[in-house]
């Protein structure tokens, strides 16, 4: 489970996360939806410890990602919108590299990178060299390698950022499965049918606040109106929940 309570960050005089409060909880895929420069990436890289927050708190399954940020990255996947490819690895080979930092080695670690690639459809592109991959092929590396060591967090930027059709659905598939499992995905995404084929719960921010969180169908009783994305513009619109 993923918790935040009042979490703010500024640069300079810029208040990129003004207030922002939610539980994300295991077993369930929180959608975080919000109006470009809400403040979504910034919360994601505070949640993970890469960005030092100025006020609030954090806990990761009851961790401080600043007091332990090792623990909590053990046991955290980050999609970032910086995959860092390196074109001259194979797919397999670039798996590896980065399973092998996490401790994994041999057969185990073989075996784990079959069963993502599996899991993603990307057995075409196993064997190939990154250079020269498509912008949906290149998420599929990125989110394979924040998958391969099992983590029980999920902190995803846009993941279905330049997919195909058939990639969108493996990607909707593996996370199905992934919530299966019991992990705790939040997703940031801009993609309202992602919303509602997958979001459990939803979190919207707004000017860097929280204005709602709740099931998809909770926003919509909520605002009276039955349609998601017009229930997210009426709640960003009018600013509900963000304090002065």
């Amino acid at each position: 489970m993923i918790e935040a309570h009042e979490v703010r960050k500024q640069f300079g005089q810029v208040k990129a996360l003004g207030g922002v409060s939610f539980t994300a909880r295991d077993g369930q895929i929180t959608a975080l939806l919000g109006p470009n420069g809400a403040g979504k990436t910034t919360l994601l890289r505070t949640l993970v410890g890469l960005l030092r927050r100025d006020h609030g708190t954090i806990a990761i399954d009851g961790i401080d990602p600043e007091r332990d940020p090792l623990a909590v990255r053990s046991n955290i996947g980050f999609l970032t919108d910086q995959f860092g490819l390196y074109e001259r690895l194979t797919t397999r080979e670039y798996l590896t590299y980065f399973g092998e930092l996490n401790g994994m080695d041999g057969s185990a670690l073989n075996q784990r990178i079959d069963e993502v690639s599996q899991l993603l459809a990307m057995d075409d592109i196993l064997e190939r060299r990154s250079k020269g991959f498509s912008q949906g092929q290149r998420i599929k590396v990125a989110l394979a390698r924040t998958l391969l060591h099992r983590p029980r967090h999920l902190l995803l930027d846009e993941p279905s950022r330049g997919l195909d059709v058939m990639s969108t659905r493996a990607l909707r598939d593996a996370l199905a499965s992934l919530r299966e499992q019991g992990c705790c995905v939040i997703m940031a995404t801009h993609v309202m049918q992602e919303v509602t084929h997958l979001a459990d719960d939803v979190i919207v921010i707004a000017k860097g606040y929280t204005v709602a969180q709740g099931s998809p169908s909770e926003l919509c009783q909520r605002t009276g109106i039955a349609n998601l994305e017009d229930a997210f513009v009426s709640l960003v619109g009018t600013g509900e929940g963000i304090a002065a």
